[in-house]
């Protein structure tokens, strides 16, 4: 049950962590700072009324004009009215003051003042719990029957037991007001420190956000493939050495140097690379020729030739050829590497797309192939030649992949606005899972089902990989047993 919260907060920005610690840690102050201040305003308020109640206990045994310690019923008949009980305080006390008489020849009795500070008989429960007061003169707290809580004082003058006592309504009501007081300060002190916090907050971390989308913006850069100018870094001033974020910045930055020197380095390699490749191909295709060529012509020899020299030159003219159709794909993908722009005008999709598999047919009957294109033209912006390369090598695939029998299926339906989708699909054994990742990395070759009879170079899927990119278009593929289905999203031509 609480691994969810736990995971929630683990998704929490940095700047939402620190305006929550931030407010966490000023509210357990403020509690803090609270709860002490109660205690000891508290303390300092029983105080006083424990003064109070000292000096009210020490005037209550002054003798007064009659020569006793308490006031006659006299002097508060005018007053309260006929009736009222000895007034057994002294002058000066709010309502709610308390004082009896419990020992020295005295019945016990005592009053206590209303709220118009006339004297009113205490009950029998009270002056039971009155006469249990300690006759020692220090204050005591104690809780009358229906009356509360009070600070207490008992002493022993001429004989007599008196106890004089203060209610703590009046402190329990004023630390009330004070922690509501508090409380509302507490609350706008947090709500202010909130605000502010999170505009302070975001201001530290605004070097860090910019660190940040200067990472961002090196991550969306293609530094999979091609010459990448790596430009971007940490500005100046979020680099200072003496700050954290600074820190992360010249990090940064020394990192993304490193990588821009590594990149160029891959460039200039696979630069040379290429070069060679298409020098070397280049060079290779007139003497490819000249061996094809003299191979036809010995083939032609009417003479008698021994068996062992007519089956050699064969295999010299099949060799020759599959050595030649390497050295195109190799011709052309270097062309593609180098960027060379391919053509851009409306083509027939349709028409290449049948005439592919009328070629298909004839050279492969062992295979069942199948249109499934609209009646009228499909035409897409492009290459024309390029496109058909990317048919003969996909309906090649299939067909040097599967086992005879198998179904092929090129279709052609709408995409996307503006897009037109060419798939080529199959019922044969499938890809296995562990190649699919890699079939359009170039002489990735595949086992098992999908065998290597034909002696294929390994570069088709990616010379389709690259003239489909080129073309600003993607290539999928989905395999599993029973089905497989190449599909190619083009660029369709405005109509």
């Amino acid at each position: 049950m609480s691994s969810a919260p736990r995971a929630d907060r683990r998704r929490w920005t940095l700047r939402r962590k620190l305006v929550v610690a931030v407010v966490l840690l000023l509210t357990v102050v403020s509690l803090a700072i609270g709860l002490i201040g109660e205690v000891f305003i508290r303390q300092t308020l029983v105080a006083q009324l424990d003064n109070q109640l000292r000096d009210a206990a020490s005037r209550s045994h002054a003798p007064d004009d009659h020569g006793g310690p308490f006031g006659g019923p006299a002097q508060n008949q005018d007053r309260c009215g006929k009736g009222s009980p000895p007034d057994v305080l002294p002058p000066g006390l709010g309502p709610g003051s308390i004082g009896a008489i419990t020992g020295g020849g005295f019945s016990g009795h005592g009053i206590v003042l209303d709220k118009d500070i006339c004297p009113q008989a205490l009950d029998s429960d009270t002056l039971a719990v009155l006469a249990h007061v300690p006759a020692n003169g220090l204050p005591v707290t104690m809780s009358l029957p229906g009356r509360g809580d009070y600070q207490l004082i008992s002493s022993t003058s001429q004989g007599r037991t008196t106890v004089t006592g203060l209610p703590l309504s009046n402190v329990d009501s004023t630390l009330d007001s004070i922690n509501i007081a508090l409380l509302a300060i507490a609350a706008t002190g947090l709500v202010v420190a909130a605000t502010a916090g999170a505009v302070i907050i975001r201001a530290a971390l605004r070097p860090l956000d910019r660190v940040a989308a200067t990472a961002t913006r090196v991550g969306d850069l293609p530094l999979d493939r091609g010459e990448v100018a790596l430009s971007v870094r940490v500005p100046d001033e979020d680099t200072d050495p003496r700050t954290e974020v600074g820190k992360v910045g010249a990090a940064l930055n020394r990192m993304l140097g490193h990588v821009a020197s590594a990149l160029n380095v891959r460039q200039d390699s696979e630069t040379r690379v290429r070069q060679f490749v298409a020098d070397a191909s280049h060079e290779l295709r007139t003497p490819l020729a000249s061996i094809r060529g003299y191979a036809e012509l010995a083939g032609r020899y009417s003479g008698e030739v021994p068996p062992d020299v007519s089956h050699a030159m064969r295999r010299i003219q099949s060799e020759s050829i599959r050595m030649t159709s390497l050295v195109e794909e190799l011709l052309l993908l270097a062309r593609l590497d180098a960027g060379r722009p391919l053509a851009s005008e409306p083509v027939d999709l349709s028409r290449l797309v049948v005439d592919a598999v009328s070629d298909a047919r004839v050279t492969s009957r062992d295979h069942r192939w199948q249109l499934e294109i609209p009646g009228e033209p499909v035409t897409v912006l492009g290459d024309g030649q390029a496109l058909h390369q990317v048919l003969l090598n996909l309906l090649g695939n299939a067909r040097a992949h599967t086992p005879p029998g198998t179904t092929v299926v090129t279709g052609i339906v709408a995409g996307d606005p503006g897009e037109v989708v060419l798939t080529v699909s199959d019922d044969g054994p499938g890809i296995p899972v562990a190649l699919q990742p890699e079939v359009f990395e170039r002489f990735a070759r595949g086992d098992g089902s999908r065998s290597r009879a034909s002696g294929g170079t390994g570069l088709g899927l990616s010379i389709v990989a690259a003239i489909v990119s080129a073309h600003g278009g993607e290539v999928a593929l989905d395999s599993r047993s029973g089905r497989t289905v190449f599909t190619v999203r083009l660029t369709a031509a405005a109509q």
